[in-house]
């Protein structure tokens, strides 16, 4: 029997990249529904990408861990629809301490689904990623949701396992569960450790820009406000049980994004430095994501216009990122 949405939504790491950006999007959209915000403030959490919403009268804050199982009980009641977004997500850090990424996303998810069934949630939605695919060739087509998994680190393979747990609570409890696996994201609020943040601060403190190897790895890149806007359009169009790949089309090799980069900030080709590969780094992932084009979603913003602007935010917001370019006295590089 379908259960009624309550009209309150739970978004866990809303103070992240992807669910602040998602909550700004909602919020603004949906001003019938409820939403709460649940986020343990890592060093990636930050409440100064939320610190707008705190005057909204249907947006609250709690800072919980999703591993606490009895508090984030008393959070969740019948009828809400929970959107997971926190997680561990940095690969490098992934292969320097694989726990953490075992303990959030494979522990942390499994305590929400066994929550949510005992609850009655409306949905559960598991926010994954295309790295679950792993590495492709170039002659390979792109991956469909059916494809099998073979995920190369850490992170990849929480993030597997994680939708695994799903995949059983649907299959076992017939538990309502939708599944996105989404491109690499960027844009506003991104932390200053992933790939285009990075470069962006580093060229703007006159730095070198980091890029592994010869430049050759190959990624799809969607703007983050696209994959917020597939998300909201699969939770009130898509079908339980489902999963949808959400990709932004913009396959680039790495060395032809940092080019783009460089010359968007007004630098040359001596900011790059070459630097040893990571471990295990995966040659290119790629989405087919007909299944949800089918279905009436396709994105709106071109990439070379949305990195103009993410370049812009990055410029008009140093007050945001420098302090974030220190970590626990480790400078970001």
């Amino acid at each position: 029997m379908k259960i009624q949405f309550s009209g309150r939504v739970i978004v866990t790491g809303g103070a992240g990249f992807i669910g602040s950006n998602f909550l700004h999007y909602m919020i603004e959209k949906h001003q019938d529904y409820k939403f709460i915000n649940i986020d343990k403030l890592t060093y990636s959490g930050n409440q100064n990408n939320i610190k707008h919403l705190e005057s909204q009268e249907n947006y609250s804050f709690l800072q919980e861990d999703i591993c606490d199982k009895e508090k984030i009980a008393m959070l969740i009641e019948k009828g809400d629809i929970i959107i997971n977004f926190a997680a561990e997500s940095h690969v490098d850090n992934s292969i320097l301490d694989p726990g953490i990424f075992i303990k959030t996303n494979v522990l942390g998810t499994q305590n929400l689904l066994d929550i949510c069934r005992e609850k009655k949630a409306a949905l559960f939605v598991q926010i994954s990623t295309d790295e679950v695919y792993g590495s492709l060739n170039f002659d390979q087509k792109s991956s469909v949701e059916s494809d099998m998994f073979n995920p190369s680190s850490p992170y990849s393979a929480s993030k597997a396992a994680a939708e695994l747990l799903c995949t059983a609570a649907i299959k076992t409890f017939n538990q309502p569960i939708i599944i996105t696996r989404s491109s690499n994201n960027f844009g506003p609020y991104q932390f200053p450790e992933k790939v285009i943040p990075l470069f962006i601060t580093n060229l703007l403190e006159e730095r070198k820009v980091p890029l592994y190897g010869a430049g050759e790895n190959v990624r799809d890149w969607i703007y983050v406000i696209d994959n917020c806007e597939a998300i909201d359009f699969v939770i009130h169009n898509g079908k339980v049980g489902e999963v949808y790949n959400i990709g932004g089309g913009n396959e680039l090799k790495n060395i032809d994004l940092t080019n783009l980069i460089i010359g968007a900030v007004g630098k040359d080709n001596s900011f790059i430095e070459h630097v040893k590969d990571r471990l295990g780094h995966d040659l290119r992932y790629s989405l087919n994501c007909s299944k949800i084009h089918k279905l009436g979603w396709k994105p709106r913003f071109e990439f070379e216009q949305a990195l103009k602007e993410t370049i812009k935010w990055y410029i008009n917001n140093k007050d945001w990122w420098a302090q974030l370019k220190t970590i626990s006295g480790k400078r970001v590089r």
